[in-house]
């Protein structure tokens, strides 16, 4: 491949090298979430700021962590995925927003990732159709203790990732509008939890570069839950997800060091 920092020794899109981040990093869309998040490390210092990709490093528990935004879609999640994977990374957790889907997601509550709807392009790129996008399981167990730790309410299943946000809330000004709106009524048939955008993308890349990947998200509103004239209420404040991940690094750093955390968590 040309190197087209023409040995500058650092990535060519989020302009870091190795060293600069932890084996542990966090993955919001929003460049602007990255401080947000950064606040609850030990000593956070900046450390990259290129195009859509912010980075801070910290510590938590003495370990190295990070935060690199990915900015919207699986395109730019799958470049930020494969440089940090590049300079040492090996486990990162999404954190995002996503819109409700199944019924029961209410706005506010916290939506676990078990696997993902390939309604995207960029994973096609990494592998064909038939393969599955799926987290790690030591990672989403990782979340699913920290979310009940934390007594959020959430819930844990599979979501559906797309590239065109519009393409889900207005569908029939489509010009493929019935087969969206198809796809749609599937998705809900079988239980699909919300709707999002990196999730899909980042568990094909994870699998192939052999990492580990997690996510979970704020579900703002539930475009179900209004045309069926239930409450649909709209939270915005993404601070519960980030704590959820942010305990489920300090899972992740526990059980990577020893088993204990088994004893700890299941007796």
């Amino acid at each position: 491949m040309i190197d087209y920092t023409e040995g500058a020794g650092t990535q060519y899109h989020i302009g870091l090298k190795p060293g600069d981040v932890g084996k542990y990093v966090i993955l919001p869309g929003d460049p602007k979430r990255c401080a947000k998040i950064a606040k609850y490390f030990d000593d956070p210092v900046l450390v990259g700021d290129s195009r859509e990709f912010v980075t801070y490093s910290g510590t938590l528990d003495g370990v190295k962590v990070s935060v690199t935004s990915t900015g919207i879609g699986g395109p730019s999640a799958s470049i930020a995925l494969e440089e940090l994977a590049n300079i040492g990374a090996d486990t990162f957790i999404r954190v995002g927003t996503c819109g409700g889907v199944d019924i029961n997601v209410k706005g506010g509550d916290v939506v676990i990732a078990t696997g993902a709807i390939r309604m995207e392009g960029t994973s096609k790129e990494y592998a064909p159709i038939e393969f599955p996008a799926v987290p790690d399981p030591m990672v989403t167990s990782a979340i699913v203790m920290a979310a009940s730790k934390l007594r959020a309410d959430f819930h844990a299943g599979v979501v559906q990732c797309k590239d065109a946000f519009y393409g889900q809330h207005q569908p029939e000004l489509m010009p493929v509008g019935p087969e969206l709106m198809y796809k749609w009524n599937a998705w809900k048939e079988l239980g699909c939890l919300a709707s999002e955008m990196e999730s899909a993308a980042l568990f094909v890349v994870g699998s192939y570069r052999k990492v580990r990947v997690g996510s979970c998200f704020l579900c703002v509103a539930n475009q179900e839950r209004e045309k069926e004239g239930l409450p649909n209420a709209q939270v915005h404040d993404i601070d519960l997800p980030i704590r959820v991940a942010i305990q489920a690094i300090r899972n992740l750093i526990k059980m990577d060091k020893d088993d204990k955390w088994i004893e700890e968590y299941f007796g």
